[in-house]
């Protein structure tokens, strides 16, 4: 007997179980979610995607601050300290979780607090903070749990120097130094963040080069920026050991080196938040990292059940998450699914950077003849006014028929120009080209008439031919 019953039920309440619930009600089908926060917006909202984006936000406004010659004989008495600037960026955590709630409230879905475990492949109980319980029926089911950062169990993370990318966002000091571990998209992130508040940081990275999944050229940018702002980059690393004490932390390399700093944080990958659902109770098994195996509508390996986020691994981005919640509910009614498998890459490092499409690594390895198109924010009029001149819009485009191959961004508004040019690579045929920029007109002064520039700059190059 259940307490509870719905055709879906969704557990977790991030982007991709929030996305799934409301197209979920929009097609006609009583939706019910799960969500263990005693608020709504998931880790995207409360310690992943909004309050890091805000901390980057507020700390680029002090850096623009502190530079601009207009504001040198302004003098502030206090400090501009960590939890200053968290206090600051905090703000807009409340305003994310009033926005989730009208959503859920509106479209009258029923949420259900608490920790939720399977008792049958189409029932779950859930368990309150006070110990209470529901049984909850569905048709239907979703895991949309979301993930946290792996913690590996020779890292003290209950030493007060000690953090993760979760735990950071609850430090309540400014230390001197910090030890980045891990030069993935969060890692680099946290390292120019903290560098932007003048922070001594070692960046430690287990490849050869700095996110080795974007275009050369913009990694080679990113990692010259990290340096140039302060940060030290070691590549090729991996840990061997960590001491800590009351007045900092001792990083251990196999390479021999010894890293002291105040503080560590570590950003070395995430685990699916799996464990609590009692997955082997239905005959259904994660991974090492907690993350479940999906096929390209969705669904695991039990019919009924679909997992969407970052609890299926790659691209774990909450834009993508989205679009696959919505994609669960077309999988449910028997409607065309869209896999994600081409969403635009942002990193908000500072400068950001933002791709979509292929590198020229991917296309020389295809052998695929293509040309490029540059244009660099320093020559632009928008770039000049702001001050926000590093950077570059970089276009790729196929040398005979002109197609946009790939679009590569690094700098102010990266994540933003970027679907611009996705737009006009997503149309059929013949409409895909690079053209399209050098024959548009573009607003003056603006960032997006970097499209303009890159596309003559590239038409340039095949016409010199």
């Amino acid at each position: 007997m259940s307490d509870f019953e719905y055709d879906l039920l969704v557990i977790g309440a991030g982007p991709a179980g929030e996305s799934a619930a409301m197209a979920g009600v929009k097609n006609g089908l009583r939706v019910g979610v799960v969500e263990a926060h005693n608020m709504l917006g998931g880790n995207c909202a409360h310690r992943g995607t909004i309050p890091s984006k805000a901390l980057r936000n507020a700390v680029k406004q002090a850096i623009a601050y502190h530079s601009h010659p207009l504001f040198r004989h302004i003098h502030d008495s206090q400090p501009l300290t960590y939890p200053r600037i968290l206090e600051a960026a905090s703000q807009v955590i409340p305003k994310q979780v009033e926005l989730h709630t009208e959503y859920f409230t509106r479209n009258r879905i029923r949420v259900h607090e608490g920790v939720a475990s399977f008792l049958a492949k189409d029932k779950v109980e859930v368990i309150d903070s006070q110990g209470a319980r529901d049984v909850v029926a569905a048709k239907d089911i979703l895991i949309a749990t979301g993930s946290r950062p792996y913690r590996p169990t020779d890292i003290d993370f209950d030493h007060p120097r000690v953090y993760d990318s979760d735990t950071i966002l609850e430090m309540k000091h400014t230390p001197r130094t910090l030890i980045v571990f891990g030069a993935g998209v969060i890692g680099c992130e946290y390292a120019s963040i903290f560098s932007g508040l003048g922070l001594k940081v070692d960046l430690i990275n287990g490849r050869e080069r700095l996110l080795s999944f974007l275009d050369d050229e913009i990694s080679d940018a990113l990692s010259y920026h990290l340096r140039n702002n302060g940060v030290m980059v070691r590549h090729s690393e991996s840990h061997d050991r960590l001491e800590c004490d009351d007045h900092g932390v001792t990083l251990y390399l196999k390479s021999g080196k010894r890293i002291r700093a105040d503080a560590l944080l570590w950003c070395n990958g995430r685990t699916g938040n799996t464990d609590s659902l009692n997955l082997e109770k239905i005959g259904l098994a994660a991974n090492h990292r907690g993350q479940i195996k999906v096929d390209k509508a969705y669904r695991t390996e039990i019919e009924n059940i679909y997992a969407a986020g970052d609890v299926i691994g790659w691209p774990s981005l909450a834009s993508a998450s989205f679009d696959q919640g919505r994609s669960v509910v077309a999988a449910i009614q028997n409607r065309e699914v869209r896999f994600v498998e081409n969403a635009p890459t942002g990193i908000y490092t500072i400068p950001e950077i933002s791709s979509v499409g292929r590198t020229e690594s991917e296309l020389t390895a295809a052998q695929i003849p293509y040309e490029v198109g540059r244009a660099f924010f320093k020559d632009t009029a928008r770039a000049q006014i702001s001050g926000e001149d590093v950077g570059m819009l970089k276009i790729l485009f196929h040398v005979d028929t002109h197609e946009i191959l790939g679009i590569h961004c690094f700098g102010a508004e990266a994540s933003e120009i970027v679907h611009i040019g996705q737009a006009i690579m997503q149309q059929p045929g013949e409409a895909n080209n690079i053209s399209y920029f050098a024959t548009s007109t573009f607003n003056y002064p603006t960032m997006a008439e970097a499209y303009r520039v890159a596309a003559l700059n590239g038409l340039n190059r095949v016409n010199r031919r």
